[in-house]
């Protein structure tokens, strides 16, 4: 190679998307458009770091000029996957493709899960519905409060989640709840994830906690983590990242509580000494923002974001290089509370080539994934996505 990468930060910001898919109108999604939506939602952003990685030029994001700085490149990731959730965009990302989608539940669950979770937690559960989770907490709050059951809900997204206060069931017995729930939940009923959400407050003023948990099903076979872990790299994940892998490929992972957070341990992932992959997945665009239907907030986190790339490029500056993208949409403004069918970006920085570099529009998530196994020099077998490390001058 004509650089050596020994480190890697890939930052998966959660439901950014940049325009819909080919096969968008299938799910119901024809135009979505998260990011350039929520830009002009609000009048513009103010986001001079992604501009600099070329977001600008993927999808018209009002604000953000087209045209990227030299040493990066952009381009448009296409999702191969059956579905737009989490854990798919995430393993696709990672070089393994689904061609099932995880199962949904618009009616709710039925008899044959509702009731084994029932049975073993000893209580009846309140909801079992789709809905947005602040809403149905708001809704059932109070008189889970009083009850003590928990409000069980899904949505669009292949997902089983338990809310409970925290000040009635303790943080270790709603996470108790959840694996037995992971349990039943298999066979035709084996959703993407069973997600703890504890709450506190007092009624009309309840709020999630940072203590979310999701736990999910392992990936049906290796991924790009796994196969850099046998070849020596630090493998380490903050966020979600472990939840969404089932611990699998990871040296080691963290748990953040926020956006802000998660950039701090991805910064002190970075700093540590041999050669790396630090991945990040940053949660509160969409749990905060794209599911509520927030588009100021939305934009503003964007904006937040944006303030902390700097950190992040200077973090990667000699032997590293840093990629942004996303594992599906969320427009906050299509009237859903759902993800969208969407493009995800795939932007680069760190690079020391002279221009930027237009990767065009990849046919797979897992592009992403095989060109950081050659960057790092990680043999794979078996794992879809095509490099695009030639095109960045560092191919071998």
């Amino acid at each position: 190679m004509a650089r050596r990468v020994n480190r890697v930060a890939l930052i998966v910001c959660d439901s950014f998307g940049v325009g819909e898919a080919p096969d968008a109108a299938a799910y119901g999604d024809a135009g979505a458009d998260t990011l350039g939506h929520v830009a002009s939602a609000v009048g513009g952003l103010r986001a001079p770091g992604l501009a600099s990685l070329g977001l600008g030029d993927l999808t018209a994001v009002e604000g953000v000029p087209a045209g990227g700085a030299p040493g990066t490149a952009h381009g448009l990731l296409t999702e191969r996957s059956a579905g737009k959730d989490t854990t798919t965009g995430h393993w696709e990302l990672a070089g393994v493709v689904l061609e099932r989608p995880f199962p949904t539940y618009p009616h709710g669950f039925p008899p044959e899960v509702i009731e084994p979770f029932e049975a073993a937690i000893g209580r009846k559960a309140l909801g079992n519905e789709p809905a947005s989770g602040t809403e149905i907490i708001a809704r059932l709050g109070e008189e889970h409060v009083r009850t003590g059951s928990p409000i069980v809900y899904t949505s669009g997204d292949s997902v089983f989640q338990v809310a409970c206060h925290v000040d009635v069931v303790p943080l270790e017995t709603l996470y108790a709840w959840c694996r037995i729930a992971r349990r039943i939940l298999d066979g035709e009923h084996r959703v993407g994830r069973v997600i703890a959400r504890p709450f506190a407050g007092e009624p009309g003023a309840f709020e999630r906690t940072p203590d979310r948990r999701d736990f999910s099903v392992a990936p049906p076979g290796p991924t790009v983590l796994d196969f850099a872990m046998e070849a020596g790299v630090a493998v380490l994940g903050v966020g979600k990242i472990g939840d969404i892998f089932d611990g699998k490929g990871l040296s080691a992972s963290r748990y953040s509580r926020s956006n802000d957070d998660g950039v701090d341990l991805t910064l002190d992932d970075l700093r540590k000494p041999g050669p790396s992959l630090v991945v990040t997945n940053l949660v509160d665009f969409d749990s905060k923002y794209g599911h509520r239907n927030d588009t100021e907030g939305y934009a503003r986190c964007v904006e937040a974001f944006d303030r902390r790339l700097p950190e992040v490029l200077e973090a990667v500056r000699g032997d590293g290089l840093l990629f942004v993208t996303g594992d599906h949409g969320c427009d906050p403004t299509d009237g859903s509370t759902d993800h969208t069918r969407e493009h995800t970006p795939v932007l680069v920085g760190g690079g020391e080539w002279p221009s930027a570099i237009d990767l065009g529009t990849r046919g797979s998530f897992a592009d992403l994934g095989a060109t950081i196994a050659e960057l790092l020099d990680v043999p794979t077998v078996g794992l879809a996505g095509e490099s695009f490390a030639r095109e960045l001058g560092l191919g071998a």
